[in-house]
């Protein structure tokens, strides 16, 4: 930890995937672009989260989806950017040189159409000064690739099994909500040499335009993100959790954390760290609040770490039986 002023408390010092972290934060994947979408913001430091993981690149440039791109839900946001981004080539070559890796961690965000497209991508971060590398098998707001290999054991496992051979730096494969059996993708991605998992991404979502009857966004279905999905992606959380931590791989717990009270119920569930997104838009300035919230219920119950709180939930870890699943 360095000692000058804008260091966090050592509380809030955590480890993942081998990476030290000054903060259990981490600035989600789309939130944030390429590093600097906050930058202009007075206030806003990357000092404040512990990692950023970069908007999703692919091997070629992308326009990205028709508009309208965002909407604004109850309790929440649609999404379907289509993964709009240079390519990878534009991304190592110009971007990363202008990122301050002295400030955090910079995690890349990687996607394809096909498994090579995911092992290209991977290999060309490999030979970059990243941090380590995201795979984004779960994205809902493409029309190829995505979220069919992330809802499918089998094929998830492919795309970390390739990317794995191309790339030397920990792997994080990011786990759709939107599938039958997440602990069974979470093993699979694991034995195919995943050494973290990112839980959730986005829901799938709609919304319509009344008067003119037709679809407000203009890929049709979008991600949901916010407070509406966070009783769900806690849940999944847990759920992972009793697969990873046998196999001791951390998690990225994400999915409507707006306060250091939603961040603690994430950690105790299971979650090594965890993921702001959604609540950037309205607070760019919500990691100060987060870190002093964890901090302030660090020292009221005497925990001289984060790290001492992951996975530590009372009670029955057994799946509850069908009646009581409903």
């Amino acid at each position: 930890m360095s000692s000058d002023t804008h260091s966090l408390p050592a509380s809030l010092t955590t480890e993942y995937c081998g990476l030290k972290l000054d903060s259990p934060i981490v600035l989600l994947s789309g939130c944030v672009g390429f590093g600097e979408e906050y930058t202009r913001v007075a206030g806003f430091s990357n000092q404040d989260a512990g990692a950023i993981v970069l908007k999703g690149t692919t091997r070629e440039a992308r326009p990205g989806n028709p508009p309208h791109r965002v909407y604004e839900t109850p309790a929440g946001m649609l999404n379907a950017i289509g993964l709009q981004n240079p390519g990878m080539d534009k991304v190592v070559n110009d971007i990363l040189p202008t990122l301050d890796f002295s400030e955090t961690r910079f995690i890349a965000n990687v996607c394809g159409s096909t498994i090579d497209d995911y092992a290209i991508v991977s290999k060309k971060f490999d030979d970059s000064p990243i941090d380590a590398i995201e795979i984004n098998i779960s994205c809902p707001n493409v029309k190829e690739g995505g979220v069919s290999f992330g809802n499918d054991p089998d094929m998830s496992a492919r795309v970390v099994e390739a990317c794995r051979k191309n790339t030397s730096k920990p792997i994080i494969t990011k786990l759709s909500p939107n599938q039958t059996d997440i602990q069974e993708n979470a093993r699979r991605c694991i034995e195919a040499g995943s050494d973290g998992l990112a839980v959730i991404n986005t829901m799938m979502g709609m919304a319509i335009d009344t008067e003119t009857r037709q679809p407000i966004i203009g890929n049709i279905q979008g991600g949901l993100s916010g407070p509406a999905i966070k009783p769900i992606a806690l849940l999944k959380v847990k759920q992972v959790y009793e697969v990873a931590s046998k196999h001791n791989v951390p998690i990225i717990g994400q999915g409507g954390i707006t306060t250091a009270h939603d961040a603690l119920e994430f950690i105790i569930a299971g979650a090594t760290t965890i993921g702001i997104g959604t609540a950037l838009f309205y607070n760019p300035l919500i990691c100060k609040e987060i870190n002093a919230g964890i901090t302030g219920y660090l020292n009221k119950h005497s925990f001289s770490n984060v790290s001492e709180l992951v996975g530590s939930m009372h009670g029955s870890s057994e799946k509850p039986d069908e009646a009581e699943a409903g």
